[in-house]
């Protein structure tokens, strides 16, 4: 008996692969195609006669069928709360599983994400920066890769796309026609302490070729979005070096900022600093706690806007900051709350609630009557419901009149698969304040 989630484990010779059986009526989401098989839906597993130890193998693909033998689809297993990442359903051509079927389903996959992002006008002239496989969203659970320029970074957040990671890199440069290089960046996403082999970061894809010469250095390498340039450093950088998510919503920024004076907290490499300078802002500071995120947006504020000398670029914790400014008696138009996730588990949701109240009411207590405050969270614990009231009790500390202008969310290239409603991440709002 494991201790993790109390299902036995037996040892049987199941058409190679090690079939994972559920308890009865346990199957009813899968049959609603929700990619995840949870650990206490699972009745016991069925090893593969090969196996040696008393359990399946981190990243394992592996058959999950119901209590009566049905067989409801194939994914990775993986250790903790959630047991498999599904990558297909039912019989979804689940005949000669192995790496060539890994791989086929690899490039029809990358194929029909990369199709959509087509469809939809991401790719264009003035824009060569996207997202390109978002999980879930794009049916390959567990996997995230960014586009910039004719570079693809590739994430895995799970031990099984891990072991699929050169089989992607292939994909990606068959089936996306710019992407001549794939750079893997998986230190910080992998679960911490599975057992993995290979290096977690490095080239994957790195060829010597005329338009893609001697590779350039990841802190070295300019992307563009919406006709804005942008260095991205996906060696040292958060996430793949840049926040693609936020794009639409940089863009909406640009349409309030003429004349405004902005504060952009938590900006980390400037983005909507960027918008707001190309918006005919009147005066834009920029601040982040960290020092390397601050030389990177006065780079980007140089790159695009060399004679630009409405810009101020700050260094020092938002909380203090706002503090400071409210003491002086300064006061903005425009204010941008883009924090990083105040919550990484469902543990922290209490605190990190309390941080987004009290981060708003800061915010909102300086704002000039007439002001406009864009605020996010990009917490996957925190709902668009609880992370509203924690911006209502904000509003209402501070006793001015505040209106809804816009309900914010993740752009088109961040797609939320119908049947897994947990993809919805990012929240916003933005704020009329009197």
């Amino acid at each position: 008996m494991h201790y993790w989630n109390n299902f036995c484990i037996f040892a049987s010779k199941t058409d190679d692969m090690t079939t994972i059986i559920l308890k009865s009526r346990k199957e009813e989401s899968i049959l609603r195609f929700h990619p995840w098989v949870f650990s206490g839906a699972v009745a016991r597993v069925l090893l593969d006669a090969d196996h040696r130890s008393n359990e399946p193998e981190e990243g394992e693909l592996v058959r999950v069928e119901s209590a009566d033998g049905r067989l409801l689809g194939v994914g990775h297993w993986q250790v903790g709360s959630i047991a498999v990442r599904l990558l297909a359903f039912g019989d979804e051509r689940l005949k000669g599983l192995g790496d060539e079927w890994i791989r086929g389903l690899m490039h029809e996959r990358i194929a029909s994400a990369y199709r959509m992002r087509q469809r939809i006008g991401l790719l264009r002239e003035d824009n060569n920066t996207y997202r390109l496989i978002h999980g879930e969203g794009d049916m390959l659970p567990g996997l995230v890769v960014d586009v910039y320029g004719n570079t693809a970074v590739v994430q895995a957040h799970s031990v099984g796309m891990h072991r699929c990671r050169q089989a992607i890199a292939e994909a990606i440069t068959d089936e996306v026609s710019e992407v001549k290089a794939v750079y893997y960046k998986s230190d910080d996403t992998l679960p911490f302490k599975a057992p993995v082999e290979g290096d977690k970061t490095g080239w994957l894809i790195n060829p010597e070729s005329p338009e893609f010469p001697e590779s350039p250095a990841p802190d070295e390498y300019w992307a563009t979005e919406n006709g804005l340039s942008f260095r991205i450093d996906w060696l040292r950088g958060q996430k793949t070096g840049f926040f693609i998510d936020q794009r639409e919503n940089r863009a909406l920024v640009e349409r309030y900022a003429a004349g405004k004076d902005v504060l952009n907290m938590f900006c980390y490499t400037g983005g909507f600093s960027l918008y707001a300078l190309r918006g005919g802002a009147k005066s834009v500071h920029s601040v982040d706690v960290s020092q390397k995120a601050i030389d990177l947006v006065n780079a980007n504020v140089e790159r695009n806007f060399p004679d630009c000398t409405n810009h101020k670029a700050v260094t020092a914790d938002a909380f203090d900051y706002l503090s400071e400014q409210r003491a002086q008696g300064n006061q903005f138009d425009l204010i941008i709350l883009d924090p990083p996730a105040f919550a990484k588990h469902r543990d922290a949701v209490k605190n990190a609630l309390r941080g987004y109240q009290r981060i708003n009411a800061k915010a909102i207590e300086m704002i000039r009557p007439g002001g406009i405050l864009f605020t996010f969270s990009c917490s996957q614990a925190v709902d668009k419901e609880a992370f509203r009231l924690a911006v209502f009790s904000a509003a209402a500390q501070t006793g001015r009149r505040v209106r809804i202008l816009h309900q914010l969310h993740q752009p088109q290239d961040h797609p939320i698969n119908i049947y897994h409603p947990e993809g919805e991440y990012l929240k916003g709002l933005v704020l009329y304040v009197e």
